[in-house]
């Protein structure tokens, strides 16, 4: 058990605790996914190349696999509150609830069918392969002269895997593997037409109950999948959407596991907001999260002994007599000589600014917006009739409006910790080819506070108040520069956070037990080839002339004037050898009594002694030990 004391803020407010906003969003935006994949022995002899440039073949069982494992991996970083099921059909072997047969789940002890995804589990996943012929086994369920039809009772195992949760807060999905186009092909006449119904009104079935179907197909450039055969009824293909689905995704294993990432990664609504344009009139409005900084998760402490996650507790214990006492109902702030005491529930209404609700307080201008005002990333807003209904209709009116006259909204959002003011921006529709390049919506931008903003010439000028400015040949020549090593077509998309993958990759070496950690390729160093181009080199000669003149020599000016580092480190070293010279090293170290000195005191003598400094206490000691050669 972990006890923690109380804050030294007496008005910290426990519902505004950033954790427990973050489990509700969890909750609300829970997804869960049957991966269901087709093991009949087409699936082993069709095979279609591994990548453009591998002339290698690999069998469409062995790429929907790779690319489960794939996402998998993905999911237990990005996603790991989601939860999943493995299920394979036209199996010889069976395993799932019903008992249905030519249906296999597959899963790992201590797990349910359905859960959030464990390293065992994609570690023991990662090898069925190798003996998948062996425990599982492959077999077509659908054949002549029988009743058994595998697909449908492989939607049904789906449909009951997914039973639990409602689909009100929880999206989901079946996304299925198969290389088959038409599974009754087989079958003539009366049987596979009432076989061929009886699969449909399955997936109806699970479809009314908020379960998506989604098909995933493979096919050969000689063998072309034909969706308009049988699936496209299954999944709900209109006639004009049956042009834009690409059966032709399995060609190779990278369009695969792209096709499998854009399916995955679905926008997902991370608020639902009340939008109160005036006294009697409210929409509702769904927020969309476009594009945030990724960072490592978050660490969780765990038991040594069970490994099992540590609840953390607080109690309060009387500084007097060491006796355990109750939550006091009571705070205080000390002010001129006094406390003045709150209730918590006094407390809690003094510091809440707002409800949480987007107040609408005007319009003005768009030419009033200036770029910088935009201190984080935006969120896109669209309604919903779900809760409200007309919301869908007073927005679009708005929309339209604010479109027209040019004009932002001006609207007031936040909770009791951070009330902020928004400016909500209209975007139109953009269509290209037939195809919606950019949603009808608004963009909600967190607008700055007066103290937000800084003036650069505050921090740029001189002490007599002068801001040293550019003349017009440095502009130029600045901007020669940045035409020359101009990116094309950039997008903040194109470049992966080095460090972030490299930490990712070593929690994945640890938890599945790999040798070998993945190399990790840096895309932020810079293009070394590019910047030898005679024209770039020439356009950085010209501006560093332009700057510091002919004669400049950045070596000798660097060795000149200091960094404020390494002042800052000469004035530690100063310090640590001060202080140094107050103990007797060679007694404390005698006698043993190294131990009994606190950190701080022991880098005073690492510190004086150009020794490393990082570490725990006893490292510290060993580190003063083996320089003094005791």
């Amino acid at each position: 058990m972990d006890f923690e004391h109380e804050s030294d803020d007496p008005f910290r407010d426990d519902e505004d605790d950033p954790d427990a906003h973050l489990s509700l969003e969890k909750e609300s935006t829970k997804e869960y996914v049957v991966y269901l994949v087709d093991a009949s022995p087409k699936m082993f002899t069709s095979t279609c190349p591994a990548s453009a440039d591998d002339q290698k073949e690999e069998s469409h069982f062995h790429i929907a696999l790779s690319c489960i494992s794939q996402s998998l991996k993905n999911q237990i970083i990005n996603r790991s509150y989601d939860e999943l099921a493995i299920c394979f059909f036209n199996t010889r072997e069976k395993r799932n609830i019903q008992e249905l047969s030519g249906v296999f789940v597959f899963n790992v002890p201590e797990r349910d069918y359905l859960d959030r995804p464990t390293a065992r589990l994609i570690k023991e996943f990662d090898r069925i392969e190798e003996s998948f012929a062996k425990d599982i086994g492959s077999q077509h369920g659908i054949v002549p002269g029988t009743r058994e039809n595998s697909l449908y009772n492989a939607i049904w195992v789906a449909q009951a895997l997914l039973r639990k949760g409602s689909a009100k807060t929880v999206d989901k999905r079946v996304l299925l593997f198969t290389n088959e186009d038409d599974p009754f092909g087989c079958i003539k006449g009366a049987i596979k037409s009432d076989m061929k119904r009886m699969t449909l009104q399955r997936a109806k079935d699970a479809q009314d109950l908020g379960i998506s179907i989604e098909l995933l197909p493979l096919s050969h450039p000689s063998d072309p999948f034909n969706v308009s055969q049988f699936y496209a009824e299954l999944i709900g293909l209109e006639e004009d959407e049956l042009a834009d689905f690409m059966p032709s995704s399995g060609i190779k294993l990278e369009d695969m596991k792209d096709q499998l990432r854009k399916r995955m990664f679905k926008k997902r609504i991370v608020k639902k907001l009340k939008f109160i344009i005036v006294d009697g009139i409210s929409i509702e409005l769904n927020s969309y999260a476009l594009i945030r900084p990724t960072v490592p998760g978050a660490i969780t402490w765990l038991d040594s002994v069970t490994n099992q996650p540590l609840k953390s507790e607080r109690t309060f214990i009387c500084a007097d007599t060491g006796a355990l006492v109750e939550e006091s109902t009571k705070r205080f702030h000390p002010y001129k000589n006094q406390n003045i005491v709150f209730s918590t529930k006094e407390l809690s209404e003094i510091k809440r600014f707002s409800t949480g609700h987007l107040h609408l307080l005007g319009f003005k201008p768009l030419s009033c917006l200036r770029d910088y005002y935009n201190l984080k990333p935006s969120t896109f807003l669209y309604p919903s009739d779900e809760a409200m209904d007309g919301s869908i209709c007073i927005f679009i009116a708005l929309h339209r409006s604010m479109i027209q006259l040019k004009r932002f909204a001006v609207a007031f959002y936040g909770g009791s910790s951070r009330p902020q003011l928004v400016a909500l921006i209209a975007q139109d529709e953009i269509i290209q080819s037939g195809g919606q390049i950019e949603p009808p919506g608004m963009h909600m931008i967190s607008l700055p506070y007066s103290d937000d903003i800084r003036l650069v010439e505050e921090r740029h000028s001189e002490k007599v108040g002068m801001v040293t400015r550019a003349s017009n040949d440095q502009i130029k020549k600045a901007a020669d520069v940045i035409k020359r090593i101009d990116l094309k077509d950039f997008s903040i998309c194109q470049f992966a956070n080095p460090g972030l993958q490299r930490h990712y990759a070593v929690l994945q070496a640890l938890a599945l037990e790999e040798d070998e950690i993945p190399e990790i390729k840096d895309e932020t160093l810079p293009d070394e080839e590019g910047l030898a181009r005679p024209g770039v080199v020439k356009a950085l000669e010209e501006f560093k002339t332009s700057v510091y003149g002919e004669n400049y020599d950045e070596e000798c000016e660097a060795n000149a004037k200091p960094s404020e580092a390494s002042k800052k480190r000469k004035a530690q070293a100063e310090v640590a050898t001060k202080e140094c010279e107050n103990y007797d090293w060679g007694e404390l170290a005698d006698t043993g009594k190294l131990k009994d000195l606190t950190v701080v005191e022991l880098k005073y003598y690492l510190t004086a002694h150009n020794l490393p400094v990082s570490g725990k206490k006893e490292a510290l000691v060993s580190r003063i030990l083996t320089h003094m050669k005791k």
